[in-house]
């Protein structure tokens, strides 16, 4: 929920707000008090502070465990040592996951990339034709074969079963959906060590994605000047366009640069 929402959900929104000591009127339109209230709220609890009553505020609001959660903090802190806008990381923060790095059931989210693994397989020294043949949704030489959510875990798991760390390399991982294989890329030994990060927290991905941005000369130097069609094009590669990533960023920073 976000500003100019309204009904029942902003109504209860309201109410928690108030249960918790946020006061603003529980009039069930998510105008410029309940913003401002969401981002106190955000404030002291190191959330992001974007006025948007996204999973993770509401999951605060609940009570829940926010320690996986990534914080204003770090965002911050990344800013400054890419030398962007911290609007600039919020728009990829919000497009790669819609703004979320983990799943309800506690596990980062992945995508898992069955033409990566056909690759890997092949560079490990397997036959990656004749496991293509006998696993085609797991290993194949076109990209495909997506189920989404928590059902790219059941993928990875099969996946596993074929070549534990050619599958690691072959999804993409946590908030930013960085590959499994940029792991030394974001100063990682080996990819076990990067899955055991990107299973700790958001932060843990923040770092992740700073560290392969900065790696990287044109794609840092797309992001600083918010070319975003060059940074889609370099983060997402060629396919950005079908799911119109640019655009998407485009409009997610000018959101979070006007708050």
């Amino acid at each position: 929920m976000q500003q100019g929402d309204t009904g029942a959900a902003v109504r209860d929104l309201q109410y928690r707000l108030n249960q918790r000591g946020y006061t603003t009127t529980q009039d069930g339109w998510y105008g410029d008090a309940t913003a401002a209230a969401v981002r106190r709220f955000q404030a002291d609890l190191g959330l992001v502070v974007d006025g948007i009553a996204g999973p993770r505020t509401l999951a605060a609001l609940r009570g829940d465990d926010t320690s996986k959660l990534l914080t204003q903090t770090a965002l911050d802190t990344a800013a400054a040592r890419l030398d962007v806008p911290v609007a600039s990381i919020m728009a990829v923060s919000e497009v790669e996951t819609a703004g979320a790095g983990f799943l309800s059931d506690g596990r980062p989210v992945i995508l898992y990339e069955r033409h990566i693994m056909y690759r890997e397989l092949a560079q490990a020294g397997h036959d990656a034709d004749a496991l293509a043949g006998r696993y085609p949704d797991l290993v194949n030489p076109k990209r495909g074969g997506y189920m989404g959510g928590a059902s790219e875990h059941f993928r990875l798991q099969h996946a596993r079963a074929i070549d534990f760390d050619c599958a690691l390399r072959s999804a993409s991982w946590g908030r930013y959906q960085i590959m499994g294989f940029h792991h030394a890329t974001c100063g990682y030994d080996d990819v076990i060590d990067f899955v055991t990060a990107m299973d700790a927290s958001e932060c843990a991905h923040l770092e992740a994605f700073v560290a392969f941005i900065a790696a990287d000369e044109g794609l840092l130097r797309a992001l600083k000047a918010r070319k975003w069609a060059d940074f889609a094009k370099r983060y997402n590669g060629p396919s950005y366009k079908d799911n119109h990533y640019d655009v998407r960023l485009a409009l997610a920073y000018e959101r979070h640069s006007s708050q």
